[in-house]
């Protein structure tokens, strides 16, 4: 039983709090044959056009929402339907709104040719102009959704949820098989497959995506007043400045640290964010690809909304460190804070960028260059957290930011010391020796300008997780804070500034 675009609205929307925005369907030229196609379809599903507009409450909170009608032509969007979509998303815009759209459908009209098919070029375009305004665009598909619609606003979204076990590709199976005279593969248009390879950020049935939503929202649009509270609360109850800059580690040396930051009980990305709130996860970069070497999160710190992407040491085994795909899904993090105008944390907790054939061919190095320059020029707050780990490129693509946070027993090093020693003296058992000499400790990198505060650990954060994980994050709330009252233009140059003197004397 597909859902209706009145019932997507009932379980996403408070009781009651729906409002149409919808006009009379503008008039095109049509043959008699599709005027009556056009009145069967009305009768039928008992809405004028194949989508319904409009706005409601969600948990309280001003939203617009766009949803298709399958039972009206399956769905399709055609010149009339087109202009109510982008009437209602520019209508969004100006208001401020948050948009929640909800397609289901077969693609473009085939009844009104050509003109229908570039329809998705304009609508595109309005949504790509609300985004770019900073307001939130949710999507969730429905059952199904194909063709140009998926192509375009159906693939926009900030984040996309599907319905559980819903239809959805580019090329419809009936096509297929007619143009090539063969099936197309069973289990690939399936929305648990697109989670699994990237393509969506989750599948849930409609009532948990209204959860998924406010969740969202609590990050990107705060009520007025709703971050300072919490942050002041946070502080009223004893957690103060936390892991000021200061000496902490000096007397552990280099080589203890590192080992030290390989314990596996020590807390990595996974436990900061048991201490947010409002998390959502995204999974992969959007456009195929995952890596379950990193986790990347919409939420809270304290009261303070932010991106957070990073390593996880929970996803590495052995060999399977973070590949390009893990680096484009940082760039995805990365774009979608500025695009929200929230702050970026970035975890940095990694053995290494992979070493393969495939990290070769995919372009490791590449997206390693291209984190580097996003972050340089972000137009958003950022700060980065070497919590553990800090090998190599993998860890280097996510260190610039406007302020740079470390654990005690953090370290970052071109290589891990053992590499480092087999280039040097052609073995590993001058690995300490190396470490201390590259000045990779927490302590060495704060007196070197590469970090700006140490959090501390007691004496150990494998020793402490929880009390460790709220000290880690009450700092980076404080940071976060503090950056939000600057200007933008100002954090970018002071951002360039600080890397281009970085390593200079005087």
């Amino acid at each position: 039983m597909k859902i209706s675009a009145r019932e997507f609205f009932d379980g996403v929307l408070d009781p009651g709090s729906y409002r149409s925005w919808d006009r009379e369907p503008i008039e095109i030229a049509t043959a008699p044959a599709y005027h009556a196609e056009l009145t069967a379809a009305a009768e039928r599903s008992g809405t004028d056009e194949s989508v319904l507009t409009g706005e409601g409450r969600l948990r309280g909170r001003r939203v617009a929402v766009i949803a298709c009608e399958f039972g009206f032509l399956a769905g399709s969007i055609g010149v009339a339907a087109a202009e109510r979509i982008v009437t209602a998303v520019e209508r969004a815009t100006a208001l401020g709104l948050p948009l929640l759209a909800s397609p289901t459908s077969g693609g473009t009209r085939m009844q009104e040719g050509t003109v229908a098919f570039v329809q998705m070029v304009k609508i595109a375009g309005a949504v790509a102009a609300h985004k770019s305004a900073g307001h939130p665009y949710l999507v969730y598909l429905r059952d199904p959704t194909m063709g140009g619609v998926f192509a375009s606003w159906g693939s926009l979204g900030h984040m996309t949820f599907a319905e559980p076990g819903a239809l959805i590709g580019f090329l419809g199976p009936r096509v297929y098989e007619a143009l090539y005279d063969r099936p197309f593969p069973e289990g690939v248009q399936t929305a648990e497959n697109l989670y699994r390879n990237g393509v969506i950020d989750g599948v849930v049935p409609v009532r948990f995506f209204r959860r998924i939503a406010h969740r969202v929202l609590n990050v990107a649009v705060p009520v007025a007043g709703q971050a300072n509270s919490l942050s002041i609360a946070s502080t009223a109850q004893g957690v103060g400045r936390v892991g000021s800059p200061g000496a902490e580690g000096v007397e552990t040396p280099a080589w203890e640290s590192v080992l030290i930051s390989r314990d596996p009980r020590r807390p990595g990305i996974r436990e900061l964010l048991r201490q947010a709130s409002d998390r959502v996860p995204l999974s992969g970069t959007g456009q195929g690809e995952s890596d379950r070497a990193v986790v990347h999160a919409l939420a809270r710190l304290r009261g303070e909304p932010c991106v957070i992407f990073g390593h996880d040491r929970a996803g590495r085994t052995g060999e399977n460190t973070m590949g390009p795909a893990a680096l484009r899904e940082a760039r995805r993090s990365m774009h979608l804070a500025a695009e929200l105008h929230i702050p970026l944390v970035l975890v940095i907790d990694t053995a290494g960028a992979a070493l393969s054939r495939e990290a070769e061919e995919r372009g490791l190095a590449p997206e390693i260059a291209r984190c580097l320059a996003d972050l340089v020029t972000l137009d958003t707050p950022t700060v980065s957290v070497l919590l553990g780990q800090g090998t190599g490129g993998g860890a280097l693509a996510l260190l610039p930011a406007d302020r740079v946070l470390a654990a005690t027993h953090g370290w970052l090093a071109p290589l891990p010391p053992e590499g480092a020693s087999a280039i040097v003296f052609r073995d590993t058992a001058h690995a300490a020796e190396l470490a201390a000499a590259q000045r990779v400790r927490a302590a060495d990198l704060l007196a070197d300008g590469v970090v700006d505060r140490i959090v501390a650990e007691h004496p150990d954060a494998a020793r402490e997780p929880i009390d460790f994980s709220r000290r880690m994050v009450a700092a980076i709330a404080e940071e976060l804070a503090a950056l939000r009252a600057r200007p933008t233009a100002a954090l970018r140059a002071s951002r360039r500034n600080r890397y281009r003197r970085l390593g200079v004397p005087g």
